[in-house]
C-alpha cells in the first residue's frame, strides 16, 4: 500500500519537460508576459507539471519569480469544458478576501499568443499530498490536515460571493437539476459504451433532487490533491484547480469531499475499511459535525442520494476524459485508465441510489 501511495506521489508530483503536443512559442509568451504581468522580467524557463488531466499546466521560472500558466488544451473540446477564464475570474475575486488561493496575474483570451486561451497565476510553494490516508503522518498530523480541509471549505461556502463581484458567476437555485442535466449531456457527448447503471441514474436523479435553496461559491473538485499545504504547518495555503467552480449548492461540494469515506481504502484517497480513530482521521459523522459547526448547519441528511449524485458526476467527468482520449485531446497519458473507472463509479452510484430508495 505504501508503494502505491508513493507511486501516485511520484507520478503526479513535480514537473517534466514540456510534451511535444503541448509546446508553445516561448518568445510570443515572453512578449505577452512583459506587456501584461506586473513585475515580470525574463528570461524564462518553461516546464510542464506532471499532475492534471484536463488543462495543461506549466511552470514559468524566471530569475526573480516563478509563475504558473494554465491553458485550454488544443483540439476539439466539449461545450463549456476547460473554462480557464472562469478559473481566473474566481481566483481573482477570492484574492480580495484572503482566502487561500494563488495570486491571479493576467488572463489571455487572444489565441494567437500560444494557440489557446490561458492565464498566469503565482506559484505557491508547499506540499501537495496525493492520498487521503496520509501514510507517513502521525495521527495528530492527520487530524490537523483534515480539520484544515474542512475549515477551508467552510470558509469558501460562507464567503459573500456578491460582495466580491461573483453575482454573475452562476445561476442561484436548482443547482442539482442543472448539474444532472449538464453531466448527462456531457456523458452522452463522450459515450463509448452504453451502461445500464448510467441510464438508470440519468432517469432517477432528476426526479429525486433534495431541497435546493442555498447558494454559495462551490469549488467543484474539492479534494486533498487540489490544495497546497504549508511546507511545515498543517494548514491550507492555496486551493487549486477551479475549472468546475460556479455558484451552486454547498452540499454538492461538501458531500463530494465526504466521498473518500465510502471509497475503498485500496483506491487512492479511499478511507473505507480503515481504523480511522487509530489513524487520527475523523469519522464521517465527526467530519459532518465539524463542517456544520463552522457553517451553522444543523446536519447533512440524504447522504446516500448525494453520494449517488457525486459518483454519477465523477463517472461523467471520467467519461469526458475517455472521450478526449478518443478525440486525441486528453492532456495526460494516464487518462486511458479512466475507461476502466467509469463502469465501477456508475455501478457504485446506482447502489447508493438504491439505498436512497431507487
Amino acid at each position: 500500500m505504501a508503494e502505491a501511495v508513493q507511486d501516485a506521489q511520484d507520478t503526479f508530483s513535480g514537473t517534466k519537460e514540456v510534451e511535444e503536443r503541448h509546446r508553445i512559442d516561448e518568445a510570443k509568451l515572453a512578449d505577452w508576459m512583459v506587456a501584461n504581468v506586473e513585475g515580470y522580467e525574463g528570461p524564462m524557463e518553461l516546464r510542464q507539471f506532471k499532475g492534471g488531466q484536463s488543462n495543461p499546466t506549466y511552470q514559468v521560472v524566471t530569475p526573480a519569480a516563478t509563475y504558473v500558466l494554465r491553458r485550454k488544451p488544443p483540439g476539439k473540446l466539449l461545450p463549456s469544458a476547460h473554462a480557464v477564464d472562469r478559473e481566473f475570474k474566481v481566483i481573482a475575486a477570492l484574492n480580495k478576501t484572503g482566502f487561500p488561493v494563488a495570486k491571479a496575474y493576467a488572463l489571455c483570451t487572444d489565441e494567437s499568443v500560444i494557440g489557446t486561451m490561458f492565464y498566469i497565476m503565482g506559484m505557491v510553494e508547499g506540499r501537495i499530498l496525493w492520498d487521503g490516508r496520509l501514510e507517513g503522518h502521525t495521527p495528530t498530523q492527520r487530524s490537523e490536515i483534515y480539520a484544515a480541509q474542512i475549515k477551508t471549505l467552510a470558509e469558501l461556502h460562507t464567503t459573500d460571493y456578491m460582495a466580491i463581484g461573483l453575482a454573475d458567476f452562476g445561476k442561484p437555485g436548482n443547482y442539482f437539476s442543472r448539474q444532472i442535466d449538464r453531466w448527462s449531456k456531457q456523458y452522452k457527448a463522450s459515450e463509448t459504451v452504453n451502461l445500464e447503471s448510467v441510464n438508470n441514474l440519468m432517469a432517477w436523479l432528476p426526479q429525486t433532487t433534495p431541497v435546493d435553496d442555498v447558494t454559495s461559491i462551490v469549488h467543484g473538485d474539492y479534494r486533498l490533491d487540489n490544495m497546497i499545504l504549508h511546507p511545515t504547518e498543517n494548514r491550507v495555503t492555496a486551493v487549486l484547480d477551479w475549472e468546475l467552480s460556479t455558484l451552486g449548492n454547498p452540499m454538492a461540494d461538501f458531500t463530494y469531499f465526504l466521498m473518500q469515506w465510502v471509497m475503498p481504502s485500496d483506491q487512492r484517497g479511499g478511507l473505507a475499511g480503515m481504523d480511522l480513530k487509530k489513524a487520527g482521521i475523523p469519522s464521517i459523522e465527526e467530519a459532518v459535525a465539524q463542517y456544520c459547526a463552522l457553517t451553522g448547519r444543523s446536519g447533512v441528511p440524504e447522504l446516500d442520494w448525494y453520494f449517488a449524485y457525486n459518483l454519477f458526476r465523477l463517472a461523467a467527468i471520467c467519461q469526458g476524459i475517455v472521450g478526449r482520449v478518443r478525440d486525441g485531446t486528453a492532456a495526460s497519458p494516464y487518462a486511458v485508465a479512466m475507461s476502466e473507472r467509469v463502469p465501477v463509479l456508475a455501478d457504485t452510484a446506482w447502489r447508493f441510489a438504491k439505498k436512497a430508495g431507487a
